[in-house]
């Protein structure tokens, strides 16, 4: 009954492409494949010491480093975090790491190697009030095709900071400096973890989250955002 009653509800309102708004196939999800095709990709994955990784030199220790997307100004493709981000669809996040992680893995090495994925913790506060943390799904999502254990608890962000968008790229630094805590460091001795994140600015907050594991003996770090705002 519950099938008959969905297939004539989207009869009448059929699910629409977040990006171009034209009403999905039954074998689309979220995004239609005229725009999939379209989504200006980054390929870092594919290139050692890509534009990502560089935006590290210098500052943390990074093993890799890539985003799937460009995130610009002004492009429909934007819609795909927004609405992940402030408009309650959470489930496109899964959507979107279960893409990402297909391409990524069947086209290069990125996840090899790698123990663990880490979605960047919200504060407890931000959390509660938004009603979930849109990094865990799409974690979730990379989880769900690599294989590789999804971690939500053992990095814990203490200081509920002011959201990073508008400031300029010293303030973004000092906005996110010391707000994260790693629990039980010993349990990552030796481990390579990835840091998962919706949007890579200027990588201030993926730095600061890295930092907790500076004193962890083996570990390695990795870094993966979806999108990568550009001007």
């Amino acid at each position: 009954m519950k099938k008959w009653i969905h297939a004539f509800f989207t009869l009448f309102f059929p699910p629409c492409c977040i990006v171009c708004n034209r009403p999905l196939s039954e074998s689309e999800e979220y995004m239609c494949l005229k725009c999939n095709m379209g989504l200006p990709r980054t390929n870092y994955h594919l290139y050692k010491d890509n534009y990502v990784e560089k935006m590290f030199w210098g500052r943390i220790p990074i093993q890799r480093a890539t985003a799937f997307f460009f995130y610009q100004k002004g492009s429909e493709y934007n819609q795909l975090l927004h609405q992940l981000k402030y408009k309650g669809y959470k489930e496109i996040g899964e959507a979107i790491g279960r893409v990402l992680a297909t391409e990524i893995q069947s086209s290069g090495d990125f996840f090899h190697s790698i123990d663990v994925v880490i979605p960047i913790p919200l504060h407890s506060r931000k959390k509660k009030k938004r009603g979930y943390n849109q990094s865990e799904w799409i974690a979730k999502g990379i989880s769900n095709i690599t294989g590789i254990p999804m971690d939500t608890v053992s990095v814990v962000r203490e200081k509920d900071t002011d959201t990073q968008t508008r400031k300029s790229r010293m303030a973004r630094w000092e906005n996110v400096e010391g707000i994260f805590r790693l629990i039980d460091p010993d349990g990552f001795q030796g481990k390579h973890v990835l840091l998962v994140d919706d949007v890579l600015t200027t990588g201030a907050t993926m730095e600061a989250c890295a930092e907790v594991f500076n004193e962890v003996s083996g570990v390695r770090v990795s870094v993966l955002g979806v999108g990568l705002a550009r001007d």
